[in-house]
């Protein structure tokens, strides 16, 4: 699995990117950051593009490390 990190402008679309990555089932660690403009998570391989575009359709930036 990787781990993703997210960053957004707001905290409004980290919670939307947020919500949508838990119901592609990226995986029970997704939890949000410190100030609320970013998230982490562990995500099957698999779905690893899926989740970078919903990242850059809400405006983020998504960050990857094995």
């Amino acid at each position: 699995m990787a781990e993703l990190t997210a960053s957004f402008h707001d905290a409004a679309r980290a919670r939307e990117a947020l919500r949508k990555l838990e119901a592609l089932r990226a995986s029970a660690a997704v939890r949000p950051g410190t100030d609320g403009t970013a998230l982490v998570a562990r995500v099957d391989d698999a779905i690893v593009e899926q989740a970078t575009r919903l990242i850059e359709t809400h405006g983020g930036t998504a960050e990857w490390t094995e």
